[in-house]
């Protein structure tokens, strides 16, 4: 492409086992020249040698350049190229178009991988060839200034391992660290890669993936090491707020669960929103907005119960529970050969124990995840 710097085209000389690397890691920068030799050294000190690093300068004005010249003669498996700013999707897109590994992974240019995280993802995949793609556990730092909030997130994220796991938790946030991502180069192929969205490009990715029938897993061992800091893009980019989190959770729950479940179903499945706060409140205004019914709320605050939000009733635990039933289907169309399917439930509050305490209720209820329910947040 345009613009890539000749130091690149040194990097292609390298030579490997097979036809290629086993491993292609991309890394997007920009301005990246305080932590980009730590980010370097973790990847070049891999235990899995047959590796090419691919970073992708998004417009550095700092010694980023010169950091990725000396890297590109020191070690002939660090790619260097060049691009005008244009955002992170633009640079990942980019570094995919030049990789040429069996396998595409993530990594971010302040951030530290383990020495045996690359061989241990590799080692899932191939052991499990049913998982287009996988994660390994992380860990904040500095610790110093890691707030309570981003440690409940690391032990939550870090808890989603197996395939069901991820599922469970696929509404919720996105349930693999974007720096950890590590697929195979053709399952990305298939799916087309990144996209330029009006939200986060790593979970929309994940959702437009799973979305297709593509399985994720997680080396459940901490293997990078997630810089924490006020500086993230992830803080200070409008891609990343709530709301855009939210829209691209309700776009994708439209297009998947909220589908018809059965052949003589007829139109969008509607919803009974397990939480009347903020979060509940949250998904059944943008769900109202797409065309989606909400039936009912369910609540265990006495004080809510019997009011309406948003046109829909509050109920007890016990009337929620006997809304809906994949088994039962719902209620009759028209002449009676279509039915409306039935109601999705959703688990829509902030807090995990509480989440997990709908999901069980639901579970003893007989009704089934992904099908009947889904955890949101």
């Amino acid at each position: 492409m345009s613009g890539a710097s000749s130091t690149a085209e040194r990097g292609d000389s390298t030579q490997f086992e097979g036809d290629g690397p086993v491993v292609s890691v991309i890394i997007p920068v920009r301005n990246g020249a305080a932590h980009l030799d730590e980010a370097l050294d973790s990847m070049v000190g891999q235990t899995l040698r047959d590796i090419e690093v691919v970073v992708v300068d998004d417009g550095s004005v700092d010694s980023t350049p010169d950091i990725l010249a000396r890297w590109v003669d020191r070690d002939a498996r660090v790619r260097a190229l060049r691009q005008g700013p244009g955002g992170i999707v633009r640079a990942l897109e980019r570094g995919r178009a030049h990789a040429r590994g069996e396998f595409i992974a993530r990594m971010d240019a302040d951030d530290i991988s383990e020495p045996s995280r690359l061989q241990a993802q590799v080692d899932l995949l191939r052991r499990r060839p049913e998982l287009s793609g996988c994660g390994c556990g992380v860990r904040y730092f500095p610790d110093e200034i890691v707030r309570d909030g981003a440690r409940r997130y690391e032990r939550w994220i870090n808890h989603l391992v197996e395939p069901g796991d991820i599922d469970a938790g696929m509404f919720v946030e996105c349930p693999l660290p974007h720096p950890t991502f590590f697929f195979r180069a053709e399952a990305l192929d298939v799916v087309g890669g990144y996209r330029e969205t009006a939200g986060p490009e790593d979970y929309e990715l994940i959702l437009r993936m799973w979305s297709q029938g593509h399985r994720f897993g997680k080396v459940p061992d901490v293997l990078l090491r997630w810089r924490e800091g006020d500086e993230r893009l992830s803080r200070t980019d409008a891609r990343y707020s709530p709301e855009a989190f939210l829209a691209t959770k309700v776009r994708y729950l439209h297009r998947t669960l909220l589908r018809p479940t059965g052949p003589s179903d007829s139109g969008l499945r509607a919803v009974v929103i397990w939480g009347a706060g903020p979060v509940g409140k949250a998904f059944s205004r943008a769900l109202q907005d797409v065309g989606v019914e909400v039936v009912a709320f369910v609540d265990l605050d006495p004080r809510k119960i019997g009011q309406q939000i948003h046109g829909a009733p509050v109920l007890e635990t016990p009337a929620g529970l006997t809304l809906g039933s994949s088994d039962a289907g719902g209620r009759a169309v028209g002449s009676g050969q279509t039915r409306a399917p039935p109601p999705l439930h959703l688990a829509a509050v902030g807090q995990e124990g509480a989440r997990r305490r709908i999901t069980r209720l639901l579970s003893e209820a007989g009704k089934r995840p992904l099908r009947d329910f889904i955890a949101v947040a």
